[in-house]
């Protein structure tokens, strides 16, 4: 396999720094982030269709790619993540509309963060789960910002990604589904309490389907940071604007949740030691 071949090349230019298997570690490490982000901005290209169809309830399978304008029928030539954009300088080949950035912008956002995770966690199931996560969390920021609404098919996804994680960690199975429980439970209470003023439905089945894949202490690092982030860039642009915004949360909890699953052991490691 490839991951073994960079791997073994890695672990022998480390022990014999001099043999050519240096130079060849790092054309193949190079070689093989290049092949994570290109899948990463593939990937990226169908959530583009799954940001731009979901809201308007639009099928994401069988329905062809078009042109949001016209309604052109694509062409596979037109639909390469990145290039197409910039080959086509940015607008529809049929009727010149502008394409919007959001376009190379996903795609490349994708890509970028596949290769983050890759190279934090390894190449390994939980890197591929963490993938799958983070492209179902970037569809729902940008509806959810859009439309101050989650689709519950996205929630519906992440708690299936986190089924399968407590499945293959069965022996942490106690952990995940404390992390169902303990951020939801609470958020619900706020939802009922305050009728839906405080706290949005979709934010509550967001919580509870990301406490369930990453478990309870992640969980509750993923909400304290997303709020965090949500409360800081909230105001700042009101600042900046002048004027009141309604705040989606689920981009920041989102945004939460991410730097969690990345870097969240370390950092509740690095609390626990101020003690």
């Amino acid at each position: 396999m490839l991951a073994d071949t960079i791997f073994y090349a890695i672990g022998n230019s480390f022990v014999h720094p001099s043999l050519p298997e240096a130079n060849l570690a790092n054309e193949l490490c190079s070689f093989f982030y290049i092949i994570i982000f290109l899948f990463g901005s593939v990937i990226g290209s169908f959530l583009n269709v799954c940001i731009y169809r979901i809201p308007e309830h639009e099928d994401i399978v069988k329905t062809r790619s078009h042109c949001m304008s016209c309604g052109g029928k694509l062409k596979w030539y037109d639909m390469f993540p990145l290039f197409s954009y910039l080959f086509l300088r940015g607008k529809c080949r049929f009727c010149g509309a502008k394409l919007s950035v959001q376009y190379p912008l996903i795609e490349a956002v994708n890509g970028i963060l596949y290769v983050m995770i890759v190279c934090i966690h390894g190449v390994n199931v939980d890197s591929l789960l963490y993938c799958l996560l983070t492209s179902a969390l970037l569809v729902l920021s940008v509806i959810d910002f859009r439309t101050y609404e989650i689709p519950f098919g996205i929630n519906l996804f992440i708690l299936a990604l986190g089924l399968i994680r407590a499945a293959l960690d069965y022996h942490n199975i106690l952990s995940y589904l404390i992390g169902f429980l303990v951020v939801s439970v609470v958020l619900a209470i706020l939802y009922y309490a305050s009728k839906g003023r405080a706290i949005g439905g979709g934010d509550v089945k967001l919580m509870a389907a990301c406490g369930l894949f990453l478990g309870w202490k992640m969980i509750i690092i993923a909400f304290l940071l997303g709020c965090i982030l949500g409360a800081v860039i909230h105001v700042i642009r009101m600042k900046v604007s002048h004027e009141d915004h309604v705040l989606a949360m689920g981009p920041y909890l989102s945004a939460g949740v991410f730097i969690a699953a990345m870097w969240g052991n370390q950092m509740l490691t690095w609390y626990l030691g101020q003690f």
